[in-house]
């Protein structure tokens, strides 16, 4: 009987991966040991002993910390230094494979979890924000490379922890493979264009720089724009509604050719999983034992926290402790004016199930949340009736791969009277 063909996971990896890697791993082992570091005070803090030996002892294991510290360093700039020179010659011989659908699956999930630390230390791995057409980025000066580009553009926004990819994507292994842009282009004229950005770093970041290239795109078309829309799932609302408040702020001339945004489970009013890892923290912090593993959950992304209640402008973050439990002190931001907004939620219940349950939504996003609903009115969205729908036994990502998902963005965004 033949032997199943072994899959060997280093296909996906490119030569500059080990050298993000070999940093990651600093990082890593660094942290490791500020914990533990953490948990050896706590303890001889609770054994009664008096400050002689608590400073004795605690020099004695500062120094042991402290030579760890930066002997990981250390160790890390001289690895971090020779890979730096054996890349090029590594990319030359192997020319650089293209990123495998399950790589760039696995870095921007790795951005979502980290990916403020990523770009912080300027890890390779860090994702950076580019727009892209038929999963290459858009790039060059003077006019872009799009053929047949169209006068409409819409410009899909992906999730937390995903990429521009993974918007072509299919319910089971046997269902046809769904993509909303490329339904749109083929049924509605227009040209899809997909950005990809690094999802762990504050919203209101990448609101800035994506505002900053929707502006560029403009400017670079190769024919007359004569309509922009942007279908987005999940934090990329949170990104666009951002985007919107610096072009209106700033004056940006993509602004006044946004037509209409389409919201898919986005999280207007925050998620209560975010929530949930929030009250992780308090409990972890509790008692002195159990305190310093509390840097475990705060490995949580910027961009992570930002979900907590929905943030989009830098007021909502900065200057605040983002893992302090504190009440939802966002500022107001209602919807663009002047721009057709529509809303798909979703909810694992069905249609016939009680209110309550309807009202837990898709297992990520409350349906109120999706919905802009909230009961202080300076956070209430004002979505029209007819421009909100719910998809009922549908999960947050399953607004990716039904069929009936495309068919109600194209309902939305048809010409009146098609």
């Amino acid at each position: 009987m033949a032997k199943p063909e072994r899959k060997n996971p280093l296909k996906h990896l490119r030569a500059a991966d080990a050298r993000a890697t070999a940093k990651l791993a600093t990082e890593a082992t660094r942290g490791v040991t500020r914990m533990v570091e953490g948990v050896h005070q706590s303890v001889l803090g609770t054994l009664g002993m008096s400050g002689r030996e608590k400073q004795r002892t605690g020099g004695l294991t500062g120094l042991v910390y402290q030579s760890i510290h930066g002997m990981t360093q250390l160790v890390g700039n001289s690895v971090d230094l020779a890979l730096g020179k054996l890349q090029p010659l590594l990319e030359a011989t192997e020319h650089e494979k293209p990123g495998t659908p399950e790589r760039e699956a696995v870095l921007a999930a790795l951005n979502g979890v980290m990916g403020d630390r990523l770009a912080a230390s300027d890890n390779p791995f860090t994702t950076i924000m580019s727009l892209r057409y038929r999963g290459k980025p858009l790039a060059g000066k003077g006019s872009y490379a799009v053929p047949d580009a169209t006068g409409k553009i819409v410009v899909l926004v992906h999730g937390l922890c995903m990429n521009d990819l993974q918007w072509q994507t299919r319910a089971g292994p046997d269902a046809p493979v769904v993509d909303h842009g490329a339904v749109l282009a083929e049924r509605l004229g227009y040209t899809p264009v997909y950005l990809r950005y690094n999802t762990g770093r504050h919203t209101s970041e990448n609101g800035r720089d994506f505002a900053a290239i929707l502006e560029q795109l403009l400017a670079h078309w190769p024919v007359s724009v004569s309509e922009l829309s942007i279908v987005v799932h999940s934090m990329g609302g949170l990104v666009t509604r951002s985007a919107c408040h610096i072009a209106e702020r700033d004056g940006m001339a993509w602004r006044g050719q946004l037509a209409s945004i389409v919201f898919l489970g986005t999280p207007h009013h925050g998620s209560p999983l975010e929530q949930a890892g929030n009250w992780i923290d308090v409990i972890l912090g509790s008692t002195p034992y159990s305190a310093p593993f509390a840097k475990l959950g705060q490995l949580r992304s910027a961009g992570i926290t930002d979900l907590r209640h929905g943030h989009v402008r830098d007021e909502d973050w900065q200057g605040h402790d983002r893992f302090a439990r504190k009440p939802d002190s966002r500022h107001g931001l209602p919807l663009p004016a002047g721009v057709a907004c529509y809303t798909l939620a979703a909810t694992t219940a069905s249609q016939r199930s009680c209110l309550a349950d309807r009202l837990v939504g898709d297992g990520l996003v409350p349906l109120n949340s999706a919905l802009g609903k909230h009961d202080d009115p300076k956070h209430s969205l004002a979505f029209a009736r007819t421009a909100c729908a719910i998809a009922y036994r549908t999960h947050h990502m399953e607004l990716l791969s039904k069929p009936e998902v495309s068919e109600q963005i194209v309902d939305w965004l048809q010409p009146a009277g098609a």
